[in-house]
């Protein structure tokens, strides 16, 4: 075994106090002054959690962008760019899920390289050679930062990688850059019971998705083997509390602090198709990046159960199996939350299959699968698994 592992460049995660005392507190210790929120419409429109925090910033806020769109289209990007060349803050404060978390990441990886068109995001992006190894641009770092008060359980606050979709070629891609990420994550239970519960459920899987990626990792590490199977534990158990107590904030918290056990291997280790494949029904047939998880992890895990049941089996103890069935571990906890197994229930059609195949076939993590996926025969194979 050999390799490196590169820490998140993270200052601190803070949990169990309300969002708007922390990040006031992170504000001071940071020495900012012009901090900018970009949220969630359901948060800024819909609850007095927004406003709560402006009347705690008072006049260190200098304005707030609510118009993040789902899949995170290269234009919403720019459009977010735009406001914060016009505002100039120092600190974006980012509340809400994975879509306002990935549209700033690709926002300061914009500011960075001075990307003013939706062309312009073609010579950052990650691509996938010929050979299948990926080719990651080094981009500038990036003018400011983001600190991040999560709402659902994506995990995106834990990397610095980002996500964002080309209608062009309906691909989502992925962008990397060193100072992206949160530098700050502050956990807040009580904000999240806005969240819709399907929502906060849905990507829950999706963090288990991000543990049993880490676990069953074509090139595994003892760190993430521990924090994730330990994660993997934790959400395993309070997704079930959440699921039928909404309202126990200790149990939301547990599933809080379970994401970031689970998000350690997050751009760190390789991972695989369920990932891979996930971005591309988001580009193509705009799934949720929950119910991506739903209904492809545990067809995944099957289709390469041949190269990795050893580790798959750490992964079903986890999860409270001793059978080492780690699909129909992971198929059992998607069922249990009342989520969609199938990838009819989630609106794909078969006539998009040819469509994700190949641009699953440009995704880094589908070409890092543990089982070597080859041709976009794989893919309909893995597609036809999970229909």
């Amino acid at each position: 075994m050999s390799g490196t592992y590169e820490f998140l460049a993270q200052d601190r995660v803070i949990f169990g106090r309300p969002a708007h005392e922390a990040v006031l507190e992170t504000a001071s210790k940071l020495g900012k002054s012009r901090l900018m929120i970009v949220a969630s419409k359901t948060l800024s429109r819909k609850t007095d959690v927004i406003a709560k925090l402006r009347q705690a910033l008072g006049e260190r806020c200098v304005g707030m962008f609510d118009e993040c769109v789902e899949h995170v289209p290269r234009g919403s990007v720019l459009a977010l760019a735009a406001e914060v060349r016009r505002l100039q803050p120092d600190l974006i404060v980012t509340i809400g899920g994975g879509t306002p978390i990935d549209t700033v990441k690709v926002m300061l990886m914009a500011l960075a390289e001075d990307i003013r068109s939706v062309e312009d995001f073609d010579r950052v992006r990650i691509r996938v050679g010929e050979d299948g190894k990926r080719l990651v641009p080094v981009v500038n770092d990036p003018p400011l930062r983001q600190i991040i008060v999560p709402t659902t359980l994506s995990g995106a606050e834990f990397s610095s990688l980002g996500g964002a979709t080309d209608h062009t070629r309906q691909v989502k891609d992925l962008y990397h850059g060193r100072l992206i990420g949160g530098q700050v994550v502050i956990l807040d239970a009580a904000v999240t019971v806005h969240t819709p519960a399907d929502l906060w459920l849905s990507t829950g899987i999706r963090a288990v998705d991000h543990a049993v990626e880490t676990i069953c990792s074509r090139n595994p590490q003892p760190f993430t083997d521990g924090t994730c199977l330990h994660g993997l534990s934790m959400l395993s158990k309070s997704l079930h509390t959440n699921h039928i107590s909404p309202d126990n904030l200790d149990a939301r918290l547990e599933s809080q602090l379970g994401v970031w056990l689970a998000s350690t291997g997050l751009g760190r280790v390789e991972w695989g198709a369920s990932h891979g494949i996930g971005h591309q029904l988001g580009a193509v047939a705009n799934v949720p990046h929950g119910h991506c998880s739903c209904v492809m992890l545990p067809s995944v895990l099957t289709w390469n159960r041949a190269n990795n049941a050893e580790r798959q089996t750490l992964v079903a103890r986890a999860m409270g199996r001793d059978d080492g069935d780690a699909a129909r571990a992971v198929a059992d906890l998607v069922a249990a939350l009342g989520q969609p197994s199938r990838l009819r229930d989630v609106g794909v059609e078969r006539s998009h299959f040819d469509a994700i195949a190949r641009g699953a076939m440009q995704n880094m993590m589908v070409r890092s699968n543990p089982r070597p996926i080859t041709s976009e025969a794989d893919i309909h194979q893995i597609l036809e698994l999970a229909w």
